[in-house]
C-alpha cells in the first residue's frame, strides 16, 4: 500500500487533475494492476482499456473527457453470483490547486499530491482486489476506481447513469442497476487516530449496523457509525438510487486539499487496520443469505452547511476518536470565526453557547440553533486545560 500511495501521490503524476497526463498515468497503472491480478475488464477494448469507462463532466468550453477504472471479480456461488457488490475509491485529485480547484491554499500554485485524497483508498481498494482474488466471495464484486470525484463526484454518477442504460460494449457487468446490491467507498483512509474509524450508511439496509460491528470486533477497531449515507464523495451517488452503502473514512486533518498531503504523513499500520476491517466487512455482506434491503435514511450528521445561517470554519472530527467527551475539531480553519476567536486544530468542543456538545449529531444541532451577528461561548479541552472562547458569528458561507 505504501508503495501505491507513493507513486500516485508523486510529482510527476502532477496531482492527477482530470484530463491531463498526470490521469493518464494513473489511469494506466490502476488498470494495469487490474489486469495483473486477471479481474474481468467492462467494455470490449483491448489490453488495459478493457477496464475504462468514459465519461465527459463539464459544460461548454469546461467540458473534459476522463474515466472511471473499473474490473469484475466473478462470484463462486451459482446463484449469488448475480448480484453485484461495488468496492470502490476515487483516485483523482486537484493537479496544481489555485483559485476555483478547491485547494485550501488557493493562492499556491503546486502540486496538491492527495496521499491521503484519495491516494490511501486506492491503495486499500487494489490490496482487497488481491484478497478477494484468491478468497472467492459467493457474490460477484466490481472494483472501480471512480475519476473526477473533486469535480461533484462526477465519475460515479457517471457510473451509475451508465448501469441504467443498455450498452452493447458492456461485459461481465450485471445488466442493469438493478443487480447492484450494495456499495462500500473508501475516501481518505489514511490518517488513523486511536484506531478509530468512521463508518456512514449503517442506516441504510436493516443488518448494515451489526455487519460493522461485527467487522470492527474482528479487527480491533472502534468505529463510529452514522446512519445516513450522504456526504461528499462517491457513495452518495449509489444511496441516491436506492442502493445501500457503507462509507469508510478516517476524517480530515490540517494537510486536507494542500501540498502537504504528501506520502509521509501517512499511517501505514492504520491503512492496515483499515484492510483488515474491509475484508471483514465486505466478506461478511458478499456472504449474506439474502440480497441487504434499502432504508431511506434523511441526512443527518451529514447536513451542509447550506441548512445553517452561520458557520464556525472548522472541520469536525467524523471517526469519534477522541477519548475524552467532545468532538474534537481537526480543522480550524484560519480567517474564519472560530480561528479568530482562539480554537486551534485538535481543540476537543464540549459546550457551544451553554450546551453540550458530546459529537458531531450534537455539534449539527447546535450549529442549527445559532443567528450571524450574535457572540457565543465556546467551551473547549486543549491538552489538560480547559478554555472558553467568545466566538462572534459570521452569516454561513456557500
Amino acid at each position: 500500500m505504501r508503495q501505491t500511495v507513493e507513486y500516485l501521490a508523486s510529482p510527476e503524476l502532477g496531482g492527477r487533475l482530470p484530463a491531463t497526463a498526470g490521469d493518464t498515468l494513473a489511469s494506466d497503472y490502476l488498470s494495469g494492476r487490474l489486469r495483473s491480478l486477471r479481474l474481468k475488464p467492462v467494455v470490449r477494448e483491448k489490453k488495459n482499456k478493457g477496464y475504462y469507462q468514459d465519461f465527459t463532466y463539464g459544460k461548454g468550453e469546461q467540458q473534459k473527457t476522463t474515466h472511471n477504472i473499473v474490473a469484475v471479480l466473478p462470484g463462486k456461488d451459482r446463484q449469488l453470483r448475480n448480484e453485484y457488490i461495488v468496492v470502490g475509491a476515487h483516485y483523482d485529485h486537484l493537479g496544481l490547486g489555485g483559485p476555483g480547484s478547491g485547494s485550501r491554499r488557493p493562492d499556491t500554485v503546486a502540486v496538491h499530491p492527495g496521499a491521503d485524497d484519495n491516494a490511501s483508498g486506492d491503495a486499500v481498494v487494489l490490496e482487497l482486489a488481491r484478497h478477494f482474488r484468491k478468497v472467492r466471495s459467493p457474490r460477484s464484486i466490481i472494483f472501480v476506481f471512480f475519476g473526477a470525484e473533486e469535480q461533484g463526484i462526477a465519475g460515479s454518477k457517471s457510473f451509475v447513469e451508465w448501469m441504467k442504460q443498455a450498452d452493447s460494449r458492456r461485459i461481465h457487468l450485471p445488466d442493469d442497476l438493478k443487480g447492484i446490491v450494495a456499495m462500500v467507498n473508501l475516501d481518505m483512509v489514511g490518517r488513523m487516530r486511536d484506531s478509530s474509524l468512521s463508518i456512514s450508511g449503517t442506516g441504510t439496509s436493516t443488518e448494515f449496523k451489526a455487519l460493522a460491528e461485527q467487522a470492527a470486533e474482528a479487527s480491533g477497531l472502534h468505529i463510529s457509525c452514522t446512519p445516513d449515507g450522504y456526504g461528499p464523495s462517491d457513495q452518495a451517488s449509489f444511496v441516491a438510487a436506492d442502493i445501500p452503502v457503507f462509507y469508510l473514512t478516517t476524517g480530515g486533518h490540517m494537510e486536507y486539499h494542500t501540498p502537504a498531503d504528501v506520502p509521509s504523513t501517512l499511517n501505514y499500520d492504520g491503512m492496515q487496520l483499515t484492510l483488515s476491517f474491509a475484508e471483514a466487512l465486505v466478506a461478511r455482506l458478499a456472504g449474506m443469505q439474502a440480497a441487504p434491503d434499502f432504508i431511506n435514511v434523511p441526512s443527518s450528521s451529514t447536513m451542509s452547511h447550506a441548512r445553517f445561517k452561520v458557520t464556525l470554519g472548522l472541520m469536525p472530527d467524523v471517526t469519534g476518536a477522541s477519548t475524552v467527551p467532545g468532538l474534537r475539531a481537526d480543522i480550524v480553519m484560519p480567517g474564519k470565526p472560530a480561528y479568530a476567536a482562539g480554537l486551534r486544530s485538535g481543540d476537543v468542543i464540549q459546550e457551544i453557547d451553554g450546551k453540550p456538545v458530546k459529537d458531531i449529531n450534537e455539534y449539527m444541532e447546535r450549529l442549527a440553533e445559532l443567528q450571524p451577528g450574535t457572540t457565543i461561548p465556546v467551551k473547549v479541552l486543549r491538552g489538560e486545560e480547559t478554555l472558553v472562547f467568545e466566538v462572534q458569528l459570521n452569516p454561513s458561507e456557500p
